[in-house]
């Protein structure tokens, strides 16, 4: 029997759908939150990646309220928890069976515990016992659950770990490495502290859509991420991470082979199932610390210049801070906010933001840099501030 084969073009088209809805619930989460919109899109990419995520900041910085955000626009089974030195495995992984224990089986049961979570989120986890982080090793490494008689398939898509600082003891290297992904958070810059102010006032984000499958899309995106074509990126790839080791940034083997799943999975939520160099910004988030990530940037400059992203503006932009990327993010910023100003009621006013919008814009182009779709914008943004 003659296999027909689907065209790349008409694989990439059946992707968009699912991307847009991703970048869309994403987007609803991060309007939340101040400056935390990269925490929102990076988990949702390591969720298609299939790896997991460490976010560090100080305390009160809104690293879990960002993550329980978009966690609930991507849906599935959520598990969060605090961690601290007398957290018990139990805790986290379930109780005892006591019927099993009756009968001489010591089993456990997960039902609403972190085995059976799909995204988790672990606040302090390097505070963790060491009973506690053997067991979650294991977890993460294998998505498998095994304790006493009990072994369970994990439907983990996607760890969040959170701390105030990295840590400094050796012996929880390996643990840290265990989280691909790293980002690195300050409080909100005393530029936007109005921003912030009002955020604190508006309702949580709104659930998805009735019907909206965010889901499924994940999962055909999670698919399409394992069979994303990266013969073409790789010699990129691979120029890349050997001047991120020449520049003194530590890249271990598991670490430069894995990063190819966080290059498939920009580029699926890209609405695309080839990569190419448009996707490399996600490489400085495998750099392990802030200073290094900064390094990272630098050293790639010119490979990440046209870097970018549809569904995740926010990280794209900060990652490579290529201006293909700040195109992209106004662009889809004054999109949202023309949006919302045309379903304000009559009376209501939001002509300070869209101007604020209209300034940033002005500020990055000249106007013979724009790109189309951003002056299209920037048009709209125009006569939606002109009196009337």
């Amino acid at each position: 029997m003659t296999h027909i084969s689907t065209p790349p073009d008409a694989r990439s088209a059946a992707l968009r759908p699912d991307a847009e809805l991703i970048g869309a619930a994403v987007a609803a989460a991060g309007r939340g939150t101040v400056d935390r919109e990269t925490v929102a899109e990076v988990v949702a990419l390591c969720a298609v990646a299939g790896e997991h995520l460490l976010v560090v900041g100080p305390p009160g910085t809104a690293k879990s309220q960002a993550v329980r955000r978009v966690a609930g626009q991507l849906g599935g089974r959520y598990f969060e928890y605090l961690l601290g030195r007398f957290t018990e495995p139990n805790e986290l992984f379930g109780p005892v069976d006591l019927r099993g224990l009756r009968e001489g089986r010591v089993e456990f049961e997960t039902a609403g515990m972190l085995p059976e979570a799909e995204i988790a989120f672990l606040d302090e986890v390097f505070l963790g016992s060491t009973a506690v982080l053997n067991t979650l090793l294991g977890l993460l490494n294998e998505r498998v659950f095994r304790r006493g008689g009990t072994v369970l398939a994990s439907p983990l898509r996607v760890c969040v770990g959170a701390a105030n600082h990295l840590p400094e003891d050796p012996a929880l290297a390996a643990f840290a490495d265990r989280f691909l992904a790293r980002v690195f958070v300050e409080p909100v810059a005393d530029a936007r502290l109005e921003e912030l102010l009002e955020a604190g006032r508006r309702p949580a984000a709104p659930a998805p859509a009735a019907g909206a499958d965010v889901l499924g899309a994940l999962d055909r995106l999670t698919a399409a991420a394992r069979g994303c074509d990266l013969d073409a990126v790789t010699p990129l790839l691979a120029t890349a991470l050997r001047r991120l080791r020449a520049a003194g940034v530590p890249v271990g083997d598991r670490r430069a082979v894995r990063s190819q799943r966080l290059v498939a999975a920009a580029a699926v939520l890209d609405g695309r199932d080839v990569a190419g160099a448009r996707d490399l910004w996600v490489l400085p988030l495998i750099a392990p610390t802030a200073d290094t990530q900064a390094l990272a940037r630098d050293t790639l400059g010119d490979l990440i210049e046209k870097a970018a992203n549809e569904s995740l503006t926010h990280a794209a932009e900060e990652l490579s801070r290529s201006t293909a990327a700040r195109a992209e993010r106004l662009a889809r910023t004054g999109a949202a906010l023309l949006a919302e100003h045309r379903d304000l009621p009559e009376g209501r006013d939001s002509r300070l933001r869209l101007e604020a919008a209209l300034r940033e814009i002005d500020a990055g182009f000249a106007p013979a840099d724009l790109p189309a779709a951003l002056a299209g914008i920037r048009a709209e943004l125009v006569a939606a501030v002109a009196p009337s």
